[in-house]
């Protein structure tokens, strides 16, 4: 049995846990108390253009109807509002709002702070060795939650 290789993914998930909860962590000292990690994986998406719920529903792995009840708690939070989409007049395009720019400026200031550490710790020649390593073998798209 290849330990190396099996321990892997406890590896990343452990990494990644300890990411989303320190930035979940930095969120909330910086003020914004009322927001769910998920609430970033949906800002996320959100930003810089905006989304419709179905996009978002995409993006998050959830049912358009979850996606919706995200989008109502967030437009009611101040966090995102809803537009008229410029190419589907049936749509409506979820735009974050200054609040919610905001609150995305603090998680990359907490991500920041939870990252520096790591990259203290490995070094720039490391680092490097690690992000490209990483980049080889992850594939790009959707970032969301794991529920």
């Amino acid at each position: 049995m290849r330990r190396d290789l099996l321990d892997l993914p406890v590896l990343l998930l452990g990494a990644a846990s300890a990411l989303v909860d320190g930035i979940h962590e930095g969120v909330r000292a910086r003020g914004f108390t009322d927001l769910r990690p998920a609430h970033g994986f949906a800002f996320v998406r959100l930003a810089p253009d905006g989304a419709t719920v179905v996009e978002l529903a995409e993006h998050l792995g959830v049912t358009k109807q979850a996606a919706s009840q995200m989008a109502d708690e967030l437009v009611r939070k101040g966090y995102v509002e809803r537009r008229p989409h410029p190419a589907d007049a049936r749509a409506r395009l979820l735009t974050l709002t200054e609040r919610g720019w905001a609150c995305t400026r603090a998680a990359d200031e907490a991500a920041t702070a939870v990252l520096q550490p790591w990259a203290d710790a490995l070094g720039p020649e490391r680092l490097a060795t690690v992000r490209a390593a990483l980049s080889s073998v992850a594939v790009p798209g959707r970032i969301r939650p794991a529920w």
